[in-house]
């Protein structure tokens, strides 16, 4: 499904632990680290696009997540003219997606890479909440900035456990100086 201006509706998924940390996965067989993501069916509104998704690329279930918040806008960002496919009908030029904060409620061991047909990673850790930022592909970075930073607000000063201290930190400031010059 692809939108009038030639993006495809998407959602992000960032899942955090208590401690702040951000769950980061490699992509099968490359040496590409991302969120999870994926598309949203037409019959789908995006949280749950966001559920089907979390389920088929990371195994987790509502009940293994608290769901902190989500981004109010759509976000987007556009494909390289390489990555194009020219004779595609509908075009599509990027996409646009609504992200999400996650809590991990449930063990690590909830986490399942392999429990879909078509895995989308093979490899996950925990990482501090800016360093996506320095492994995303470069034309995704911008939308990560963005979403990180809204979605990072939500930690601080609430009542769920997750520490916001990452988000906070200087090195965070670092990143999104180094984005904006």
């Amino acid at each position: 499904m692809i939108d009038s201006n030639g993006y495809r509706p998407n959602v992000g998924i960032v899942i955090c632990n208590d401690d702040g940390k951000l769950f980061w996965a490699k992509r099968m067989g490359a040496d590409a680290w991302q969120f999870p993501q994926g598309g949203i069916k037409f019959y789908e509104d995006p949280e749950t696009a966001m559920y089907r998704e979390l389920k088929e690329e990371v195994g987790l279930v509502p009940k293994d997540v608290e769901l902190l918040g989500r981004t109010r806008y759509w976000l987007r960002y556009d494909l390289p003219e390489h990555y194009i496919r020219k004779k595609s009908k509908p075009l599509c030029i990027g996409q646009k997606q609504i992200w999400f904060l996650l809590r991990l409620v449930s063990s690590e061991s909830a986490i399942a890479l392999n429990g879909y047909e078509e895995p989308e990673f093979d490899d996950w850790c925990w990482t501090d909440y800016w360093e996506p930022l320095n492994g995303v592909v470069y034309f995704k970075r911008w939308t990560y900035q963005r979403a990180l930073q809204e979605l990072g607000g939500l930690l601080v000063g609430n009542t769920n456990p997750v520490s916001a201290r990452g988000y906070l930190s200087k090195s965070g400031e670092a990143q999104i100086s180094s984005l904006i010059r």
